[in-house]
């Protein structure tokens, strides 16, 4: 979904209650701390109170925001920033990693959270053994980089195991 403002995606979805019907809002990171900024300026007839805690609430949620933008999937390694910042995930196992933040995504957009559609024909049947394989080939990967040969061939030869059970 693009931003209401610019065609930037927006990562920003704001619901108000304006004269008791609800105003959605799409907005890029960038518009969205100016929307906010803006009316903070505008809400001088509200109560101190509620003021502080919409600031603590925004302030929150940033910090929130960034902590979540540095998890990222244990196995193909995709951090939910990449995600946001694209709009694609790395492996199957990114829907599990990021569930909670994914769920009210899909439930927005597909309105379902199950997926009840055609499946294509040629579809992998054994996942788990194809997560395991792009694992593998990351752990390879590192392992070459850091020099650590010994560690590279014991992942080589599971990659190679796996790989042959397939046939």
């Amino acid at each position: 979904m693009k931003c209401q403002k610019c065609d930037k995606t927006a990562t920003f979805h704001i619901t108000e209650l304006a004269g008791g019907k609800p105003k959605e809002l799409h907005l890029c990171e960038e518009h969205a701390r100016d929307y906010l900024a803006e009316n903070e300026t505008t809400e001088e007839a509200a109560e101190p109170a509620e003021t502080l805690g919409q600031q603590l609430a925004v302030g929150q949620t940033v910090e929130q925001l960034a902590k979540l933008d540095k998890q990222a999937c244990p196995v193909c390694g995709i951090t939910f920033f990449d995600f946001r910042s694209k709009g694609r995930l790395g492996c199957s196992h990114d829907y599990v990693c990021f569930e909670k933040e994914l769920e009210p995504l899909l439930v927005n957009i597909h309105g379902e959270t199950a997926h009840t559609g055609k499946r294509p024909k040629r579809s992998p049947t054994d996942t788990d053994r194809l997560t395991d394989l792009i694992r593998l080939r990351k752990d390879l990967k590192t392992a070459v980089q850091a020099e650590d040969y010994e560690r590279a061939s014991q992942v080589r030869d599971e990659i190679r195991r796996l790989e042959g059970d397939k046939k």
